[in-house]
């Protein structure tokens, strides 16, 4: 077996190749992206390379491809823990546990070469909306973002050494359900319209005071977890240029209290569901043209939150529901979105598991983030609940 590393264009050609061999009879299997990828390891377009570093690699025998995978580290993450931590993902391999092993330990002592400690995966270098996580159950085709694998891949992580850091769990709503729960409504309209709050929804025009505000309540909803990291402005900016496609305006929403920001939603559209009918993740210019098409004929029927915080002092308020129902009344005038995935919620957060239950959603399926200790000696410790 030859270990190589990626560089130029007919190797990065090979990297891309590796998914559709090993999905080639999957009917599941959606493509990903190839720029959307190749944009996490450029430089110039992912700011995580200023504190940082990336490597890909693929795996031969014979000239045959076998599998891939990609070991990446920044500061802010790696500082998060009690150990230095790095990360691999974009990891495809044949059902081999020796190909696969070959392609950790890769991974594995590149970043200890960086002084890293452990190594997280299978996961993304950006925020962790995409491509985060190893699926364990709900074998059926992904939204947007989210991660699809053969269910062996189980099996390799875990012979290897893998180990559960924490399970990432989706849930499935239909918004304009009106069998959802009475109580659940009513509230929803109270708080709607209580004195003080307001609700409005993004707009690219307005889109850097709607990002402030963003990173605003990311850092007082999220910044007392053990495993925060914060935002930076440019690099959300960046994501949200690169998003524009699968974004809708009226799908992205803030909550207000006398006018300082207190909750944040945000859903993207299953650009997958387009992905599927163009078989390819690669768009050349007839590709773009019926992504277009598709896009405007109302292909797309289902949408994915991928967000949703509210700051400590209005929690378990009702400010979720009174997003809801706001956004009822958009997903009621654009009758063709059926479907609303929610993705991913940790199970390090009972409070927010316990929330999309109440409004009547149905877990659908479960990722989880892996964890290896470079020191096998070393204690393992899964990741803090949120309290």
């Amino acid at each position: 077996m030859e270990l190589i590393e990626v560089s130029g264009k007919h190797l990065i050609d090979d990297f891309h190749k590796v998914p559709e061999l090993i999905y080639r009879n999957d009917r599941n299997w959606i493509p990903q992206l190839r720029m959307m990828i190749e944009d996490t390891f450029n430089p110039d377009k992912n700011g995580r390379f200023q504190k940082g570093d990336a490597q890909r690699w693929i795996l031969k025998n014979n000239g045959k491809l076998l599998g891939r995978i990609a070991a990446f580290y920044d500061d802010d993450y790696s500082s998060g823990y009690d150990q230095p931590t790095g990360c691999c993902g974009f990891f495809e391999c044949v059902n081999n546990e020796q190909a696969a092993f070959k392609l950790f330990n890769a991974a594995a002592q590149w970043l200890k070469e960086k002084g890293m400690e452990a190594m997280d995966g299978p996961v993304n270098f950006d925020e962790n909306f995409f491509f985060w996580g190893l699926l364990k159950d709900g074998f059926r085709p992904q939204t947007f973002g989210m991660n699809y694998n053969p269910p062996y891949y189980n099996r390799l992580f875990e012979a290897y050494g893998f180990k559960t850091y924490y399970d990432q769990y989706s849930y499935s709503l239909d918004i304009t359900n009106p069998d959802l729960p009475e109580r659940f409504w009513k509230i929803a309209e109270w708080v709607a319209k209580k004195p003080g709050y307001a609700f409005e929804h993004f707009s690219f025009k307005n889109q850097d005071k709607y990002l402030r505000d963003f990173i605003e309540i990311h850092e007082k909803a999220w910044g007392g977890h053990g495993n925060y990291k914060p935002i930076e402005f440019q690099l959300l900016k960046d994501l949200l240029s690169n998003a524009k496609i699968i974004l809708e305006e009226e799908f992205i929403w803030y909550a207000y209290h006398n006018g300082k920001p207190i909750a944040f939603f945000m859903q993207i559209l299953d650009f997958n569901q387009i992905l599927k009918k163009l078989k390819t993740g690669s768009l050349n210019f007839w590709q773009t043209l019926k992504l277009l098409y598709y896009r405007r004929t109302k292909a797309i029927t289902r949408c994915r939150v991928i967000v949703l915080g509210v700051v400590p002092g209005y929690q378990g308020k009702g400010i979720e529901s009174a997003i809801f129902y706001h956004l009822k009344k958009v997903m009621l005038r654009k009758k063709w979105y059926n479907d609303m995935e929610m993705s991913w919620v940790g199970d390090f957060n009972p409070k927010m598991n316990a929330m999309f239950k109440s409004f009547g959603a149905n877990r659908t399926q479960t990722h989880c983030t892996l964890r290896y200790l470079f020191d096998r000696d070393k204690e393992f410790v899964r990741a803090p609940i949120i309290e």
